[in-house]
């Protein structure tokens, strides 16, 4: 079973720093009846009988699309790790 560890200002999650990251969605009626929910940043997109239950698992399979792609970068990254900060349209980061 996972843990979640919060301390010192950072968010651990089975040993990983998390960070808290908003993503923008589309949410729209269904043509069978309930939900479609898309990430505009993501290829990621589900569905719910309610909208809540759509965000519920938008937000399962964006977290689920997160950890595999992390595992696939540390996988393959053998460098070193930097940060690096740029100036972006706002529009963008919205």
């Amino acid at each position: 079973m996972s843990e979640l560890f919060i301390g010192q200002g950072h968010n651990y999650h089975d040993g990983i720093e998390m960070a808290s990251v908003k993503f923008t969605a589309v949410l729209e009626p269904a043509v069978e009846g309930g939900f479609v929910i898309k990430c505009v940043e993501l290829p990621v997109a589900t569905e719910g009988e309610s909208k809540e239950e759509a965000l519920s698992n938008l937000k399962e399979a964006i977290e689920g699309y997160l950890e595999v792609k992390a595992e696939r970068l540390r996988e393959r990254t053998k460098g070193e790790r930097v940060e690096v900060i740029v100036e972006a349209p706002s529009a963008l980061m919205a």
